[in-house]
């Protein structure tokens, strides 16, 4: 991949991250998180309604080990079993947990090893759809579709050293929390109208969680993709 430029939207002027540290229970664990989308950037910068920083880089991929998550090697359900070994999530009913389980056990890639991870992003109010899948209220249709079409682009994790030392600051800008994080609230809100939308959409013929677990599907069933 050529040198791309990634942007990291924070409270802060981050001119050089540091490996190690970051939030265990991100999507992906503890990595430093950007995109390729700067309006996405400007809206993380401001997730507190105080003004923020998009910090601008230069990333190189050569010579780096990246797991591209919307490649044809992997589908929905790869990136679903990293988000729930990685995200705290709340599960009661016997069947979600059992569902879980069954994802962990038979869905989840050996991400461990890479040095920089693209995929989806789950925002707190588009993981309601993971949530919804695992209890057996959505399809993997309605899931894939979620988020495929959610409109919150791909995120690029940094996880190893080697990715950290990839990375050069170019500068940092001042987001106004008057102006982006409105925008913020618009595609949150956005994205719970989807979420009701598509839980209150039959869709008869689609594949459950239950279904899956039932018939015993593995990683390489081509229902799945």
């Amino acid at each position: 991949m050529e040198p791309l430029q990634i942007y990291h939207g924070s409270s802060d002027i981050i001119n050089r991250p540091v490996y190690g540290l970051g939030n265990l229970r991100n999507d992906y664990g503890r990595g430093f998180y950007c995109t390729e989308h700067p309006e996405l950037a400007k809206e993380w910068a401001v997730a507190d309604g105080r003004n923020g920083y998009i910090n601008t880089y230069e990333f190189d991929f050569s010579n780096l080990r990246v797991m591209q998550l919307s490649s044809d090697r992997y589908h929905v359900l790869n990136w679903l079993a990293i988000l729930l070994e990685n995200r705290l999530v709340s599960l009661h009913l016997p069947l979600a947990i059992a569902a879980k389980n069954y994802l962990l056990e038979n869905f989840l890639p050996d991400y461990k090893g890479y040095d920089v991870i693209i995929g989806y992003r789950a925002d707190d109010s588009y993981f309601s759809f993971a949530r919804a899948f695992v209890s057996n209220q959505i399809s993997l249709e309605q899931l894939s579709r979620a988020m495929k079409l959610g409109k919150l682009g791909e995120q690029i994790v940094l996880r190893s050293p080697k990715a950290f030392d990839q990375l050069h600051f170019l500068k940092a800008e001042e987001v106004s929390h008057i102006t982006y994080y409105p925008k913020k609230k618009s595609r949150d809100l956005q994205a719970r109208n989807d979420y009701l939308n598509e839980a209150q959409n039959a869709d008869i013929h689609g594949l459950f969680i239950r279904d899956i677990i039932l018939e015993a599907m593995q990683n390489d069933d081509p229902r799945l993709r």
